[in-house]
C-alpha cells in the first residue's frame, strides 16, 4: 500500500511582529530573503525567534535585518560562537533594494520586519516600508478594534435570540 502525503499546513509563519501594525502604517511589503548560520536555522525550527523590535538598516546598498533576537538551542555546539542578536544579512533583488533605499532616504520611511515564514525549505522574512503612527492614529486604532468586536458581539447575540 502507499503513503499517502502528509498534508501542508496553510500556516508555515514562524514569528510575526504585531507591534509594527500597531505603531506603523505598512506601505509597500517585500519578501527577502534570510542569510542565516545553521544554529539558527535550527533555532527557527523551534520557533525560538523574537521580532518585537526589529527592523531593516540599508548600509552600503545593503539590507540588514537589526533587534531580531533568535535564541541559541542548548544543543548548539560549544565551540561555536552564538550572538542571538547579530544583524542578518537580508537578500533582495537590486530593484527593490533602490526602491528601500530611496524611500527611506527621501521619503522618510522606516522599514520594519513584520514576519518570519518558511517557504519550502527557504527562511523569508516579510518586510514593510512604514510610516510612523502619531499617538492619535493609534488611539483610532484601538477604537476601530474595540468597535469591530461590539458588532460582532451584537451580531452573535441576536443570532441566539
Amino acid at each position: 500500500m502507499a503513503r499517502t502525503k502528509r498534508k501542508k499546513t496553510a500556516d508555515n509563519t514562524i514569528a510575526q511582529n504585531k507591534r509594527a501594525r500597531f505603531d506603523y502604517h505598512l506601505l509597500d511589503s517585500f519578501e527577502a530573503g534570510l542569510s542565516l548560520a545553521g544554529w539558527e536555522v535550527k533555532a527557527l525550527r523551534a520557533g525560538k525567534v523574537q521580532l518585537t523590535d526589529s527592523y531593516v538598516l540599508m548600509k552600503d546598498g545593503e539590507a540588514y535585518l537589526l533587534g531580531a533576537s533568535i535564541t541559541p538551542l542548548d544543543t548548539v555546539s560549544t565551540h561555536f560562537v552564538t550572538d542571538p542578536i547579530r544583524t542578518r544579512k537580508l537578500l533582495l533583488h537590486k530593484k527593490e533594494l533602490a526602491q528601500i533605499n530611496a524611500a527611506v532616504t527621501q521619503k522618510g520611511q522606516t522599514c520594519v520586519c513584520s514576519a518570519l515564514y518558511w517557504k519550502g525549505h527557504l527562511a523569508k522574512a516579510r518586510i514593510y516600508l512604514a510610516q510612523g503612527k502619531k499617538l492619535h492614529d493609534k488611539r483610532d486604532t484601538e477604537k476601530d478594534r474595540d468597535w469591530q468586536r461590539q458588532k460582532a458581539r451584537i451580531v452573535r447575540d441576536n443570532i441566539k435570540q
